[in-house]
């Protein structure tokens, strides 16, 4: 009957509108692979100050080491929604590179993660990173970085971050100390240099201005 055909149909429709909704999501959550020349490495200059918070019942002092501009190619991002202090004041991780390594990001195939607040990659053919001057290239070309937030509508911008965007992201390079009426405490604390790796090597930044470019 006419009835049970458009009902057919209507079944169909909304069947089509969810997965083209789920795709578009994965797409957005996935980003895209690119390349772009002609980035140069983050600009740090000397900076004094520092802001007061309250997160999950720590009194937050973040300390400015150094106002910190970063123009860049998102080659991974990872979202932490944990119930910590680390996950509440930075819940986006954005590895970023340059340089080389962004402009050679199509023609190597890099294979890039994030987990544990820690970025890692490999490459599928080794004597490709002759192109960015080898594991010393690599690492002095990108950063994993901890995403501060200064307001909410920043926090939201930053979670609208994906690989393939060229971004510009202003702010400070910081140390964190936080402190619990009980005595607990936590800390940490920005890399200040971009060659180096490991341990300690992210760099934590307090962003007061992001920007997606071309």
């Amino acid at each position: 009957s006419m009835k049970k055909t458009v009902g057919r149909v209507v079944r169909i429709l909304l069947v089509c509108s969810l997965l083209l909704f789920v795709s578009y999501r994965i797409y957005l959550s996935r980003g895209s692979r690119r390349a772009i020349s002609g980035l140069t490495e983050p600009v740090q200059t000397e900076a004094e100050g520092s802001v007061k918070t309250r997160v999950n019942g720590y009194d937050v002092t973040i300390t400015y080491l150094y106002e910190y501009e970063m123009d860049g190619l998102v080659v991974h991002t990872k979202r932490y929604n944990g119930p910590g202090v680390a996950d509440k004041l930075a819940p986006v991780d954005v590895a970023v590179c340059w340089g080389d390594v962004a402009r050679y990001n199509r023609q190597i195939n890099f294979h890039w993660t994030q987990s544990n607040r820690f970025c890692n990659w490999y490459v599928s053919d080794v004597n490709d990173l002759d192109y960015i001057g080898g594991e010393e290239g690599m690492i002095t070309q990108c950063s994993n970085n901890h995403l501060i937030p200064a307001s909410s509508k920043l926090e939201k911008q930053i979670k609208r971050i994906h690989p393939g965007d060229h971004i510009l992201i202003k702010g400070y390079l910081v140390n964190v100390d936080a402190e619990k009426p009980d005595g607990q405490t936590f800390w940490w604390y920005s890399s200040t240099t971009r060659e180096d790796s490991g341990d300690g090597a992210c760099e934590v930044i307090y962003v007061t201005s992001v920007e997606k470019l071309d």
